[in-house]
């Protein structure tokens, strides 16, 4: 009787270890996410059409806060806080800009030349016009007052020229409300998009 009272609490000693253990892994799993969708990635709710037909307006994506490098094609998450531009003596000018957090396609970075023929459509950057396969709505033949009259531009060094791929109707670095962004207000790169999951796809250039 007593052997079989011994067993029964060793047993229940058992449980609670392996219950106690589960916690603990849970606890750290747990902390570890939250660690990653702090500073790794972040999920973003796209609004609006600017990013058609990549993107539409309810998808959601996974964004990488680690990269730092931005190349031609990649799809960033920024805060358009500031608007910068040239000035008429070609220094760099800065105003308020959209005030909100924009996704949109990098076109150029820093130390590269872009220009825009409006009337053909076509972006050249660094003299090699690019092929936007991406774009289904038509083709680049809206300029918004940033930079007129003074393409080709050279994007400063530290900030990017960005278009949405939706290209009459997004706001971007061709409008004066935007400009060229700074890398220092890029939340991150999209890496994928997971909703809808019929529309799954990866995203990154």
């Amino acid at each position: 009787m007593e052997e079989k009272i011994a067993s029964e609490k060793q047993v229940k000693g058992n449980l609670i270890k392996e219950i106690i253990s589960y916690i603990e892994t849970l606890i750290i799993v747990c902390f570890c996410m939250m660690m990653i969708f702090t500073y790794v990635l972040r999920v973003i709710t796209v609004y609006g059409d600017s990013m058609q037909n990549t993107l539409q307006s309810g998808d959601r994506v996974v964004i990488s806060q680690l990269s730092r490098n931005y190349k031609t094609g990649d799809i960033i998450v920024a805060d358009a806080k500031n608007a910068v531009t040239y000035d008429n003596e070609g220094n760099l000018s800065v105003r308020a800009g959209l005030g909100i957090t924009i996704i949109k396609r990098v076109i150029a970075s820093g130390g590269q030349t872009i220009d825009i023929d409006f009337k053909s459509g076509k972006v050249t950057v660094d003299g090699n016009v690019l092929r936007e396969d991406y774009l289904t709505l038509g083709m680049t033949h809206l300029d918004e007052g940033a930079f007129t009259g003074k393409y080709p531009v050279v994007v400063p060094e530290g900030y990017v020229f960005v278009m949405g791929d939706h290209r009459s109707v997004s706001k971007d670095s061709r409008s004066l409300d935007v400009g060229f962004v700074p890398e220092e207000c890029i939340r991150g790169k999209v890496l994928l998009r997971y909703l809808p999951l019929k529309n799954f796809t990866l995203l990154e250039a």
